[in-house]
């Protein structure tokens, strides 16, 4: 499934979802938005930048490196593959695209929708997702 496609399937088939998009972590780009509502351009601009430092911020990398090293990890694979966020009006839900790591998928629903669903239709759309 392409980018586009799982951004139009995710506004369809997660439940009370409002809104997907993607994120190329190396270039720190949105590579696509798709919403059900009109929203400010200023938060398009910051959704990618955002997206990066909560997956690959200094901090996050530093942590992932000092669990690496206890371990004994030599892998340059990052550990935060899953990320969910609530906020006062919506659930964020974040995943690394499984085919290719540097691409994050982001579905936001009512923070009423039901958790459960929302993570196995957002998985669904992740795993499919091919570059």
């Amino acid at each position: 499934m392409r980018i586009d496609q799982a951004l139009e399937s995710a506004i369809k088939n997660v439940p009370k979802a409002v809104a997907a998009g993607a994120v190329d972590m190396e270039s720190g780009m949105l590579l696509g938005i798709k919403t059900t509502a009109s929203h400010p351009q200023e938060v398009f601009d910051l959704l990618a930048a955002a997206t990066r430092d909560m997956y690959e911020g200094d901090n996050v990398v530093q942590i992932e490196n000092l669990f690496k090293k206890a371990r004994g990890v030599k892998s340059e694979e990052h550990y935060f593959r899953e990320i969910v966020v609530f906020s006062k009006n919506l659930l964020h839900y974040f995943s690394r695209v499984k085919s290719q790591e540097k691409i994050v998928f982001a579905v936001i629903c009512s923070v009423d929708a039901n958790i459960g669903m929302t993570l196995v239709k957002g998985r669904e759309i992740a795993g499919a997702i091919e570059m």
